[in-house]
């Protein structure tokens, strides 16, 4: 049984400026990515206890679907607006989690 899957790309702002160039790519990418096979949705998420960490959460039907889009020649044009944020301070700047369980 194919398990719904959340990737976690962790990004960062180290100011007011940099918040609304975050907050504005993220909206531009979210609008590239309408439509995309297999993705269920997304949220920009912002830390309350570190205002400098972000994180965007994709939500996808399956694995599968995520590996397509992501190995799919336009996954770095669309989110290109968003890789100058990454958050460095990070081993990685993502993960990728099957959901487990959930109620």
């Amino acid at each position: 049984m194919a398990r719904e899957v959340r990737v976690l790309v962790y990004q960062a702002a180290c100011d007011d400026e940099q918040l609304q160039a975050v907050r504005e790519a993220y909206h531009l990418v979210s609008k590239r990515l309408e439509g995309v096979p297999g993705m269920l949705g997304n949220e920009l998420l912002r830390s309350p206890l570190d205002p400098t960490a972000l994180v965007v959460v994709s939500r996808w039907s399956d694995l599968a679907a995520f590996r397509r889009w992501e190995e799919g020649a336009e996954h770095r044009e669309d989110t290109a607006p968003l890789r100058p944020y990454r958050d460095t301070r990070l081993a990685s700047p993502f993960g990728v989690y099957e959901v487990e369980a959930a109620y």
